[in-house]
């Protein structure tokens, strides 16, 4: 096998990980195969979702929310989170605010995971052009991480609701084409991170030729894998910020 392109990502210490993203799905894309071996260990995982994937569908916004949200709680079922929180920005029309990095910063402080994991902010990213929704979600949560841990951005966090200053230890990035770790997910992780993309049938339904999850996650994972020297891996950029 060829020589590692990328390191092993040092995540044995990991507790608590929060994964901040645009839409339903987004995690599924490979992610969820990581979080998959982390929960395995215990690794408590929340997600954190900016909207509610209502536009992303050729039926009516509100029934699209409905079925969307029970889609995501199963693909959180497969890859053993818990914790999910969907909120109500506009999808399609998600914008970098003060707005938008408060709600991600309440989040990170109410939930003070070690961990916050989001997506590439880049124009371009692994999959070609990166949706606007998505380099909203992915710019504000790199902000919104260090607000989180400064005493006098949106010091309302903790005056009116009690949320503490909070810092993580890491900050992960999916998607980016300059990644620098990996997490092997070999074996029972990338299928049920497969499970995990099933679990959205409705949505890739909708999607005309699109690849099945297997085939779409085995290729990615497959492909992270020949980058860290192992059968299948998920890549990030990674930051330690502390």
């Amino acid at each position: 096998m060829d020589e590692p392109k990328v390191d092993l990502l040092p995540d044995e210490d990991f507790r608590r990980v929060l994964c901040v993203v645009a839409h339903p799905d987004d995690v599924e894309y490979g992610t969820s195969a990581a979080v998959a071996r982390w929960t395995s260990r215990g690794v408590e995982v929340a997600y954190l979702l900016l909207t509610g994937g209502e536009a992303g569908m050729q039926r009516p916004p509100a029934e699209t929310r409905v079925l969307r949200a029970g889609e995501q709680r199963a693909a959180c079922d497969a890859a053993g989170v818990r914790a999910l929180t969907v909120l109500d920005h506009p999808d399609g029309m998600l914008v970098y605010s003060l707005d938008l990095r408060r709600d991600i910063a309440r989040e990170i402080r109410r939930f003070r995971p070690d961990v916050v994991v989001t997506g590439s902010w880049d124009v371009e990213f692994v999959a070609g052009l990166n949706q606007a929704d998505h380099r909203a979600a992915g710019l504000a949560c790199a902000d919104a991480v260090r607000d989180a841990d400064n005493t006098w951005v949106f010091p309302e966090l903790a005056a009116q609701e009690g949320l503490a200053k909070w810092g993580a230890t890491w900050l992960l990035v999916s998607g980016d084409n300059r990644p620098t770790h990996g997490v092997d997910v070999s074996g029972e992780p990338v299928e049920r991170g497969i499970a995990s993309l099933e679990a959205h049938a409705g949505y890739l339904g909708d999607l005309s030729g699109h690849p099945s999850p297997r085939e779409l996650i085995g290729g990615v994972t497959a492909a992270g894998g020949r980058a860290l020297g192992v059968a299948n891996a998920v890549l990030f950029r990674a930051y330690r910020l502390r």
